[in-house]
């Protein structure tokens, strides 16, 4: 998968001059517009960006809280057969997403059957056994989903990595597409695109479905660690868009295994939070005893049944990526079927034979800590020094079950603004699917964060990376859209980290 040419998702062909059949009227735009005039766009974004305090940090770095995600003009599309592909296996592994959660919290029938390895459920810290026995409101786990996915060739996709514990980055998508509806009008009279604005309705509807039963008029919450956290600019974003609550701990109490609000006309008790503190931190009386972000007796509140959380607590164990190695198999087993959407070929480097291949190669794969996200701990081979690759081998053969291998991908490029003018980079793709109690949506859109370093596959925001909005279209090729389609779409509003 690694050696092919990168796929040019608007030309088709790495070097051709010719667009895709579907996208000729974006090649057209892309030719006649001039640089200058994208770049003077590209920049009227970012300061809007910069005005609304769309910024994220990097821990540890002095200027973090200046940041901006830089915001590319030129869209990335999908046209309406690839993304209805795209849906059907979006839903299918998030349904074994929630089906693994459930069991393993449960059952554990997956583990009795010989399907994973018992010390990978047990030895793994993103296991909570303190949660073991729960049943959330409604079975439902993940709530919300970002799966990342790449792409390799026209019908060539792969999920890189699932995000179930409190994936960022839908107040981007829903700025950046609010950004080209203002600065790119034309693409939107070129083509049908699908609205992203109704996200936050669609979230809040996800809230109230799963709560507690019993509850007529569920109050709902979104719980933030506070302004210093790199998201919190999403947290505010979501909690203003959906017009609940945001709070802190300070806002929150349990009494008799029931959560209350502190307002200033008294309290008030709340049935669904939409948590964005991770684990450790949510409950000092449960996970860690030190945490000050936390609300102590939350969890017993949500053991009594009187909360609904999202995600729920323990959703970590899914997005370990030596359970990633094994989704086909954990689909397969809760749906019966193959996985429609393929894993990127990996190596788990706590086997003896898999070690022993990726030692050999370290040079030509990506190796990544099985705990690790927005792109730190990984080694990308084809770029890297010969200490750090000699550093990562030592790493390897002291502690081989932290870390898995994986082919270096050629990931598609799309045309974007460089500091010469339009240039191929490397783009990935999160889209986010919800699950309520009345089924799973995927939205239809998402975030494409792109590499702008040239040859970089690594998109992150906190490694440089920046953002494009994605376009999904409503057929497969170029129409003048319905007159309303401007008016739909013009009510937008939402981050990454």
């Amino acid at each position: 998968m690694g050696t092919r040419p990168a796929f040019d998702e608007i030309m088709g062909r790495a070097g051709s001059t010719t667009p895709r059949d579907a996208l000729v009227a974006l090649g057209a735009w892309i030719e006649t517009t001039p640089d200058a005039e994208l770049r003077r766009r590209q920049q009227s974004a970012e300061a809007t960006f910069r005005q609304l305090g769309i910024t994220f940090a990097v821990y540890g770095e002095s200027d973090a809280s200046e940041r901006i995600i830089p915001f590319d003009i030129v869209p990335r599309i999908f046209l309406a057969d690839e993304w209805e592909r795209l849906s059907v296996g979006l839903v299918q592994r998030v349904e074994a997403i929630n089906a693994f959660l459930h069991d393993i919290y449960g059952e554990r029938r997956i583990l009795a059957e010989g399907v994973l390895p018992p010390d990978l459920i047990f030895g793994n810290p993103q296991f909570r056994p303190e949660i073991a026995g729960i049943r959330p409101p409604h079975d439902i786990w993940a709530h919300i989903c970002g799966i990342d996915l790449v792409r390799t060739g026209p019908d060539d996709f792969y999920v890189l990595e699932d995000n179930a514990r409190t994936p960022s980055g839908v107040s981007y998508m829903l700025e950046n597409r609010e950004a080209m509806l203002r600065l790119c009008p034309e693409l939107f009279r070129e083509f049908r695109v699908a609205a992203v604005d109704s996200y936050p309705d669609r979230l809040l509807e996800t809230m109230k479905s799963v709560a507690p039963l019993g509850v007529a008029a569920p109050v709902c919450v979104v719980l933030t660690p506070g302004h210093y956290n790199s998201a919190y600019y999403e947290h505010s974003f979501l909690a203003d868009s959906m017009g609940i609550e945001l709070v802190e701990a300070a806002d929150l109490v349990v009494d008799d295994d029931v959560v209350w609000m502190r307002t200033i006309a008294g309290r008030v008790k709340v049935d669904v939070i939409y948590r964005r503190i991770d684990d450790d931190y949510l409950d000092p009386l449960v996970f860690r005893p030190d945490s000050m972000l936390g609300v102590p007796g939350l969890i017993a509140a949500y053991a009594a049944g009187n909360v609904a959380l999202l995600n729920a607590p323990g959703n970590g164990i899914a997005d370990d990526k030596a359970i990633y190695s094994y989704m086909p198999e954990i689909v397969k087993f809760y749906s019966g079927g193959e996985a429609k959407l393929p894993n990127v070929e990996t190596w788990r480097c706590r086997e003896p034979q898999a070690l022993k291949y990726v030692l050999e190669r370290l040079p030509e794969l990506v190796v990544k800590l099985v705990d690790g996200s927005g792109g730190y701990g990984m080694l990308v081979g084809p770029t890297a020094t010969k200490a750090e690759i000699e550093t990562f081998r030592a790493a390897l053969i002291a502690e081989p079950h932290r870390y898995i291998a994986q082919p270096t991908l050629a990931l598609s490029t799309v045309p974007t603004l460089a500091t010469a003018g339009l240039a191929p980079r490397h783009v990935d793709f999160r889209p986010f699917v919800l699950t309520g109690s009345k089924g799973v949506q995927v939205v239809p859109g998402g975030l494409t964060r792109v590499a702008l370093k040239e040859g970089s596959l690594v998109v992150n925001s906190s490694q440089g990376g920046g953002t494009k909005d994605s376009f999904v279209l409503m057929d497969n090729g170029a129409k003048p859209a319905p007159t309303t389609q401007l008016q739909s779409q013009s009510q937008t509003q939402e981050q990454v980290s």
